[in-house]
């Protein structure tokens, strides 16, 4: 089946990659640009009067983060085929 020792090696690497991930979202957090990611023009965000109702569309936010990513992705792959 599976054994405790294969199992415990996972959980801490998911433990690390949990930790690695904060890390670069408190650094990103630092850099100017990425605080303003959900306040873009175009960005949707309805509340209501009362304010005890919400809703955040991030459009533009999610569309200008693909197409950094796809760029970064693209050149990570041509630079790891070579």
């Amino acid at each position: 089946m599976f054994s405790l020792e294969g199992l415990g090696r996972w959980l801490i690497l998911l433990g690390l990659g949990i930790a690695a991930l904060g890390v670069l979202f408190w650094l990103f957090s630092k850099v100017p640009f990425f605080n303003q990611l959900g306040h873009l023009p175009g960005d949707i965000h309805f509340r209501t009067a009362d304010g005890r109702l919400s809703c955040w569309i991030p459009i533009v936010s999610s569309i200008l983060l693909s197409i950094i990513l796809t760029i970064l992705l693209n050149i990570l792959v041509r630079l790891f085929n070579r």
